[in-house]
């Protein structure tokens, strides 16, 4: 398994960026708020930008060492990199824009071209330009492209950015595909939820000068390590709290006018911030009879904000809380604001974050 490896910094303005990361061949997505400089960490690897001290390697090659005077210019590194603009040239055809990276006679250069758009799907745009493409085939092409040189690792900034809404779903199912089929090192950056559930098997969350957290992907949604990983990860409900009471593996937490309980087997501080994802809240019109390790919380509709095929519900039930549910069960709920509402959520699906360790 080939693996990527960078430990460096970067001056970024006013703030020194420290990067630490390990990219195999099950990818990695990197997220951020914006200006936390996830592209710029993609610049360094690619020798578009030199970091003031550090590492880069790639297995035991080494790409960047500030101690031993390495820095291997771009053409040298291996690593393909595909910009959010995809970048392509307008005044050559698809096939001429895939076989630019591609060393060799030019017939043998244009058939592999078109090769790789085969296999992207995309073969019947080849002698097409740039601007006779769909968004859609235009990245199939930057992807070709980037694929050309056969390159030991893969870097996309915000892949799915430049497409239409429509047209994001069935791609990031193709573009995961084709990241797991190609074997080498991927970093993705993206500031999309979905993205970031989909296109990688890992997480790293950048924020404040330095990674705060990496993982696989459903730890890091859903326990975030401090708040700003909470933000950066979309976490739409933290609340502060006090732990009042522990037993049997549950922690009871006051938040606002309510109290919650949480599957936590220890107390990891008495204040701190509750997490709850919209996803993980359910709303029914009455408590339930059974209790099981669930919070049955009555509260009123405050709002409700339609987002395509979902609806996001905020429910004032003593502290502010965010659900999304279907439009269907918005409408068999006959939900509307100031509607009285019970809302659900499972111990084990409420995180715990210190407030004292958080920065």
């Amino acid at each position: 398994m080939t693996v990527l490896a960078a430990d460096f910094a970067i001056r970024l303005g006013a703030l020194d960026l420290e990067v630490a990361l390990e990219v195999d061949d099950r990818g990695l997505v990197l997220v951020g708020p914006n200006g936390a400089g996830k592209t710029s960490v993609l610049l360094a690897l690619l020798a578009a930008r030199r970091p003031s001290r550090g590492r880069i390697a790639i297995a035991s090659d080494v790409l960047f060492d500030s101690a031993d005077d390495i820095d291997r210019p771009t053409e040298e590194r291996g690593i393909a990199y595909v910009p959010q603009s995809y970048a392509l040239f307008p005044h050559l055809t698809a096939a001429q824009n895939v076989a630019f990276g591609i060393r060799g006679p030019r017939h043998e250069r244009i058939e592999k071209a078109r090769s790789l758009l085969e296999r992207l799907g995309v073969g019947s745009v080849a002698d097409r330009r740039p601007a006779a493409l769909s968004g859609g085939e235009q990245q199939r092409v930057a992807l070709a492209r980037a694929l050309a040189p056969s390159p030991r690792a893969i870097l996309l900034d915000e892949p799915l950015a430049a497409l239409d809404l429509p047209l994001r779903d069935p791609m990031r199912q193709e573009l995961r595909q084709f990241l797991r089929s190609i074997d080498v090192p991927s970093v993705v950056v993206t500031h999309d939820r979905v993205d970031a559930l989909t296109l990688g098997d890992r997480m790293a969350v950048l924020s404040g000068g330095y990674i705060r957290q990496v993982g696989p992907v459903p730890e890091v949604f859903s326990r975030p390590i401090d708040l700003a990983v909470a933000a950066s990860v979309g976490v739409e409900t933290v609340v502060p709290g006090e732990i009042v009471d522990s037993s049997d593996g549950l922690v009871t937490v006051r938040v606002g006018a309510s109290q919650i309980r949480v599957a936590q087997p220890s107390i990891v501080a008495r204040s701190v911030f509750a997490c709850i994802r919209a996803e993980d809240v359910t709303l029914e019109t009455s408590p339930r009879t059974e209790v099981s390790a669930r919070n049955q919380l009555a509260g009123r509709v405050t709002s409700m904000q339609p987002e395509g095929a979902v609806v996001r519900v905020t429910v004032d039930c003593g502290f502010s809380l965010s659900a999304l549910i279907t439009r269907p069960a918005c409408a068999e709920l006959g939900l509307r604001e100031n509607s009285a509402i019970t809302a659900v959520v499972k111990a084990t699906a409420v995180h715990l974050i210190p407030r004292e360790n958080d920065s």
